[in-house]
């Protein structure tokens, strides 16, 4: 499907809803334009007629009946002109909202490798930003087209009526205005694309700096962070510059064609009317017509410019829609009978020639605990993000209870595997309202439960409104252990039976991990655990212990086993263990 094709499409899929308010707001604007051509209509019936002396005595009389007579044209134009921009307002925000709520789905839908290539800002940008152009340009830019082309054909119509001679000159102008308007149109339209990225980039450093705010803080980066908007600000404000200079050039030369126009019109009539071809009444009313002609097709080139904006923002608004969704059907044919976890010959990478995962094999049984560990960039958290295919596998398989995880439906998947992440995200919400994410409907009970499981509660019920405390963005305002521990608990009220742990525990001291593992030992009994962790008092109560070098599979085995081998392992264990902690481990 070529672009044309795909823009109209794109406008008709989303304008379900809104065709009925769009053609009231076409039949209300040519209603306004007729009217507003019979106005000029009158003032020559008055002044050739009854001024004139053509024999309209009772109306020489009553000069009132002509002066109601416009008002009431112009009160009937005002009503369409009021309707028109009701049906327009409706239409457009109609179309909008679709198109939005497209989006929005449509974005929670697409892989983690397409989030992967695009920045948050300008994703941002193209959902909010280019939604409202295309918007204008549909109900608004649109509309004025219709109305132009219709404009034009009664004007001249009308005028051809009254002088053909002068109705061609005035014709003459109007290739002139389209062709010089055309020639700008891809003027603009190069400028406003390297803008509108321009602006995108601009968003994202603005998104990056407040989401990480802390960081930024943290390590003393205001001057760096400053700099580097002023730079993106800069090239953003020169592209808008240049972007403005060409408008104004534009406008100039508009100008002054259009000012040749009425002056060409004015000199011309004026000798028609001297030498008797036309009359004052005419006269009057063509250059009444003239004039109301001038500004919508001068308009013409506004919205040949405002096209070229569009345009930009289709392309980049169907980039989103046409991303390739993940596989959301429900398929209740084949599902696993166990929670059974195997990885088999699983291979793995981000980019072409760097696997991160190679040749990787083992398995968990349903009601086990296997533990994983290893170095940064050693794996870990791609098995994570295979087991819930936020990524695709690319060699290999996954199975859960013998079913291969490619064949089950994304949402039962993602429902059966829990997970808590090192850097778990929180909303902008009530402590109670993250924690009963996924399970909406949960009790007060339910939620107090899972939170005294994973060690929070006591917490929770120090804060002035315990669990009705509001969580600042990204949970900003509780510490970094507070927000792993209410992610466990979260999670543990989704109650799946294959749970993940990411190194969750990391922000947490070695007592309250301890007391979270015992806690979860007894909850949990059911389910398949993999549990991820940089520490080994975490790792070596698992059923299985396995350790991770460059995707490689270094060693597997219970902790007993580790440390009595001369490996990767018992090599960590002797540089984390003190002697008073290995005690206490061991005794």
């Amino acid at each position: 499907m070529n672009k044309k094709n795909r823009k109209t499409e794109l406008i008709l899929r989303y304008f379900q809803g809104s065709k009925r308010y769009f053609v009231c707001a076409v039949a209300a604007s040519f209603a306004a334009t007729a009217l507003n051509a019979i106005t000029p209509q009158i003032f020559r019936f008055g002044i050739d007629k009854v001024l004139g002396g053509s024999g309209y005595t009772y109306l020489e009389k009553n000069l009132w009946i002509l002066a109601f007579s416009i008002i009431a044209v112009a009160v009937l134009s005002g009503v369409a002109t009021f309707l028109t921009r009701i049906c327009t307002a409706k239409a457009g925000e109609n179309f909008a909202k679709n198109l939005r709520d497209a989006l929005f789905v449509h974005v929670q839908r697409l892989p983690m490798s397409w989030h992967d290539k695009n920045q948050t800002g300008d994703i941002i940008q193209r959902c909010t930003s280019d939604v409202e152009v295309i918007r204008s340009f549909v109900v608004t830019q649109l509309l004025e087209v219709f109305r132009t082309v219709f404009l034009v054909g009664i004007s001249f119509a009308v005028m051809i009526s009254m002088n053909r001679k002068l109705a061609c000159v005035v014709l003459l102008f109007v290739p002139v205005v389209v062709v010089y308007s055309a020639v700008f149109y891809r003027l603009i339209a190069k400028r406003f694309t390297k803008a509108d990225e321009a602006e995108g980039e601009l968003s994202t450093v603005v998104q990056e700096n407040i989401t990480g705010v802390r960081v930024v803080r943290a390590f003393g980066r205001e001057q760096f962070e400053m700099g580097r908007f002023q730079e993106k600000n800069e090239i953003f404000a020169r592209m808008w510059i240049r972007l403005g200079t060409l408008s104004g050039l534009y406008w100039g030369v508009g100008d002054l064609i259009t000012g040749l126009q009425v002056v060409a019109v004015i000199v011309l009539g004026a000798v028609e009317a001297v030498q008797g071809t036309l009359s004052v009444g005419e006269f009057v009313a063509f250059a009444s017509y003239n004039t109301v002609l001038v500004w919508p097709v001068r308009g013409m080139g506004r919205i040949l410019s405002d096209m070229s904006k569009a345009g930009v923002s289709f392309e980049r608004v169907d980039y989103i829609i046409h991303g390739q969704e993940e596989s959301y059907k429900e398929n209740e044919q084949e599902l696993p009978k166990s929670m059974d976890l195997a990885f088999s010959h699983v291979s793995f990478s981000y980019e072409q020639g760097k696997e991160v995962l190679e040749d990787l094999s083992f398995s968990v049984p349903q009601g086990k605990t296997v533990g994983i560990l290893g170095g940064t960039g050693s794996g870990k958290t791609t098995i994570v993000q295979l087991l819930t295919r936020l990524y695709e596998l690319e060699e290999g398989t996954i199975t859960i209870g013998g079913v291969d995880i490619r064949r089950l439906p994304l949402p039962w998947l993602r429902r059966h595997v829990g997970m808590v992440l090192q850097e778990p995200f929180l909303y902008s919400r009530t402590i109670r309202e993250n924690i009963a994410a996924p399970v909406p409907e949960a009790t007060m009970e339910e939620i107090r439960q899972a939170a005294k499981i994973a060690c929070v509660d006591d917490a929770i019920m120090g804060f002035s409104d315990g669990y009705e405390t509001l969580v600042g963005e990204r949970g900003v305002t509780l510490s970094g252990g507070q927000r792993q521990r209410i992610a466990i608990a979260r999670m543990l009220l989704q109650k799946a039976p294959i749970m993940v742990f990411d190194d969750s525990l990391s922000a947490v001291d070695s007592q309250t991990d301890y007391q979270i593992r015992r806690a979860l030992k007894e909850r949990v009994k059911e389910a398949t655990v993999i549990l991820i962790s940089h520490r080994i008092t975490t790792l070596m109560g698992a059923d299985q212990i396995i350790v991770l070098n460059q995707g490689k599979i270094e060693e597997m085995g219970t902790h007993t086993e580790l440390i009595q081998r001369e490996g990767i392992y018992r090599q960590i264990y002797e540089i984390q263990m003190s002697g008073d902690d290995r005690q206490q481990v061991e005794g």
